[in-house]
């Protein structure tokens, strides 16, 4: 597993592991993540102000960013979590999700 993805609420932001400390620490470092131009959101009015209807089909252009922000995770009896108690999961690619009905 070459990366770790940040689980906010109900985004999802990329993350590459960019050192081993141990088997329970690794330091990990943000990736740039571009909404891809061939997809484009399609919303219609309701919710707070609109909804997008097609959310599940996004898609994003992720590299590596050499000036990303490095934070250390750590394994814990609930899984991967940084110093803030944000949480991780491993994956052997990045992911990227942004809630559009927030």
């Amino acid at each position: 597993m070459n990366y770790a993805n940040h689980y906010g609420y109900s985004d999802v932001n990329p993350f590459e592991i960019v050192r081993r400390v141990s088997d329970k620490t690794v330091e990990i470092r943000s990736m740039k993540a571009e909404r891809d131009p061939d997809w484009k959101p399609d919303f219609v009015p309701g919710g707070f102000s609109a909804v997008c209807l097609n959310i599940n089909s996004q898609k994003w252009i992720i590299e590596s960013d050499p000036d990303g922000v490095v934070r250390r995770i750590r394994l814990g009896k609930r899984g991967w979590k940084d110093s803030h108690r944000n949480r991780y999961e491993l994956s052997d690619k990045p992911f990227r999700f942004y809630d559009f009905n927030f």
